[in-house]
């Protein structure tokens, strides 16, 4: 399984299906909530690296809220407590040097 189809697991499985326990090369990790927000975040690991998925906090005034406040959902992947990509209506997108040539820009809003 590469990177970028396991962010879309973890995605699809705590907020499409809203699942409790995301599964991933047959292990299981708990999607839990944050404290404040209620915001759905799960820890995982993918080829021995811990990673963490945290839905995107809809009030604040980046363009990935502006998404997730007109009900795409967005999740945010974090390694060692830096941005690594996210996830958003299934796409991905990277970042840094994760990305290659630096951080892509989301997708243009609809009309």
């Amino acid at each position: 399984m590469k990177l970028e189809e396991a962010l879309v697991a973890v995605w699809r499985q705590a907020l499409e299906e809203n699942a409790n326990l995301v599964e991933l090369d047959g292990r299981r990790f708990p999607v839990r909530r944050t404290a404040r927000q209620r915001l759905r975040q799960v820890d995982f690991e993918f080829e021995q690296e811990t990673l963490r998925g945290l839905e995107q906090n809809p009030t604040t005034r980046s363009r990935w809220a502006e998404m997730a406040r007109t009900g795409t959902k967005v999740m945010q992947f974090l390694s060692g407590g830096r941005y690594l990509a996210n996830v958003a209506g299934g796409e991905v997108t990277f970042y840094g040097k994760a990305a290659g040539a630096g951080p892509k820009k989301p997708p243009a809003r609809p009309a």
